[in-house]
Order: structure tokens, then sequence, then C-alpha cells
């Protein structure tokens, strides 16, 4: 019995995820005539997060439709800003603490394992805690018990920043979080805080602020002026 033949394509912004036989417009693709166009598209290397409208002959199709033959297929990438089922809420994984930290800075809440803890516990905990899974790892993004997920597009720190917050606009409080361990950070006066600090630290700054989960201490320091930058910048395009 031959196999349905669909025909199907990506839009632009899907075409780092597929092989180059499917980045030219439309490619006729083989199925086994049972399994769902989500399985197809994540078979051909988009994980579905990434995926936003599907149409089967010109008409929105759900991920669950079963391909039928000669059907006509096209997959678009997300809408941004893209809606989520709840607040806009993050976990990252160990490649992406740079990211991190500076969601933080913002006021972002973004949780971070620095260790390779395995796919399966990133993808429990994502779903236990109702965050959004940040990720370059593809295989990662395909787990289906993902509460919500996005794939990172760039290596770069800044372009990072500006993708998350460009597809999820979460509300920004800087300073507001404590980047060491996400938590909320609390205004200190400098005697509450005196034994933390350094005889010259004590002597050069007067505003303090420290973590309510980790008792971390914070003050404006010799890279404040880098940190502000990065806020501004984002508050500018995002706050």
């Amino acid at each position: 019995m031959d196999r349905p033949e669909i025909v199907i394509s990506f839009s632009p912004d899907l075409h780092v995820f597929v092989g180059r036989a499917h980045r030219g417009g439309e490619s006729a693709v083989r199925t086994d005539g049972a399994s769902s166009l989500g399985h197809v598209v994540e078979s051909l290397g988009v994980p579905l997060t990434e995926v936003g409208e599907l149409t089967v002959d010109a008409v929105e199709a759900r991920p669950s439709h079963v391909p039928a033959a000669g059907e006509r297929i096209a997959v678009r990438g997300v809408t941004r800003p893209q809606r989520l089922p709840g607040p806009a809420r993050f976990l990252l994984d160990v490649h992406l603490g740079t990211l991190a930290r500076r969601l933080r800075l913002l006021g972002v809440d973004a949780a971070y394992e620095n260790l390779d803890i395995g796919d399966a516990a990133l993808a429990a905990r994502s779903a236990a805690e109702e965050r959004v899974m940040l990720s370059r790892d593809r295989g990662l993004l395909h787990r289906r018990e993902l509460w919500a997920g996005a794939y990172v597009y760039s290596h770069r720190p800044e372009e990072q920043l500006t993708d998350v917050l460009s597809r999820f606009t979460p509300p920004l409080a800087p300073w507001t979080r404590c980047t060491a361990c996400n938590g909320e950070l609390r205004a200190a006066t400098k005697e509450s805080v005196h034994t933390a600090l350094r005889d010259g630290t004590e002597r050069t700054y007067d505003v303090y602020a420290r973590c309510t989960a980790c008792d971390q201490v914070y003050w404006r320091g010799a890279h404040h002026a880098r940190l502000t930058a990065i806020v501004d910048d984002a508050m500018r395009a995002f706050g």
C-alpha cells in the first residue's frame, strides 16, 4: 500500500529547523497515513513550540489533524507577541545563564538550572511550575510534557534578550530581582547589611538592597553603568 503524499511549505522563519529540501517553497512529503499533522511537522525538524498557524488547503487546522493524500499544508511561525495561558514566567537551561541574569535584572521571573539535570527533569519542572522553557536544545523543545517552550535563536546574549522580550512582552520591573537566585529584592539600610560589606564599600555607597531569598546584598558598584545601559535599552524598546 502506497503511503499518502502531501505537499508542505514552511514560512521562512522556520527554515532554520528544516532540511534544505523543504526551504524553497512547497515540497512533497510521504506520511504513514496515521500520524497527526503535529507529528509530521516535528518529524521534519520543527518543534511545535515554534509553530503558529497550520493550514490544510488554506483552512486553519489543528496539530491533531491526520493529513490525507493530496492535501497542501502550510506551516507558519508564531505570531509576536505570543499569548500564553498564564503569566510570563521562564525556565532556562544550563546554557543560558547570561540571559537568565539579564531577565532577572529587568525584574522578569526567570528560573535557571546551572547544572545539566537532563531534559526530562527540565520538562517536568516547566510543567509543574507553569514556566516557558527557553532553550537552544531542539530536542528538549520536542518534549510533550512542557507547559510552553521557545527556541532561543541567537548565541549572543543581547540578541537573546531582545528575542525573548519581543516574543512574550513580559512586564518589566528593573532592579527588583536577585540576579543570582531570582528572589525578590528589598531596600536595606547600611546598618542592616554592615556585616556583608567591606570597609571600602561601606564608605563609598549609601544605597543597598538585599535578596529576600538568599540574602545577597546589592549596591551600585563598578558594573552599575553597564547594567544601567542594558536596563535603559530594554525599557526604551519594551518598557
